[in-house]
């Protein structure tokens, strides 16, 4: 996870929501994203997606079996489809997402029956750290965003 939070600090230098993520296989990093779709204009950048596309070049396959996924904030429906997809054994996620997570703060996406896959999750690791950094961020933005206004009157 530690390795997630330094690529979540890249996704915020580029303006971008900090999610980091890695995918490991047997104990190595083969996957490594964090978010990009205001940057690459492509709304499936989400950290999570950029990592296992790294991942799938590295080892040649579309699917990466026996994979786990690091991220620092629970998957979106999109994420969490793509990884059943790619057959990840397990997502470990650090904050909840109150708003959009489906691995159990909207939805138990992870555990429906009709899935041709099924993908394990751990949830809340680092969850204090991973969630400062996001408050972190959203504070700053919102404080930019007043100081703009301000300078505009």
């Amino acid at each position: 996870m530690s390795e997630a939070l330094l690529l979540a600090d890249r996704a915020a230098e580029l303006g971008e929501v900090p999610v980091g993520a890695v995918v490991v296989l047997e104990g190595e990093i083969i996957g490594r994203g964090w978010n990009q779709p205001i940057s690459k204009n492509d709304p499936t950048a989400h950290a999570e997606i950029m990592a296992l596309r790294d991942a799938a070049a590295n080892v040649g396959n579309y699917r990466v079996v026996n994979a786990d996924l690091y991220v620092t904030l629970e998957p979106c429906s999109m994420c969490a489809g793509a990884m059943v997809h790619a057959r990840v054994r397990r997502v470990i996620f650090g904050a909840y997402e109150p708003k959009a997570g489906v691995i159990v703060s909207r939805q138990s996406f992870l555990q429906q029956p009709w899935l041709n896959h099924q993908v394990e999750y751990t949830a809340g690791i680092l969850s204090d750290t991973c969630s400062a950094k996001l408050s972190q961020f959203f504070k700053q933005r919102r404080e930019q965003k007043r100081r703009d206004k301000n300078e505009e009157l």
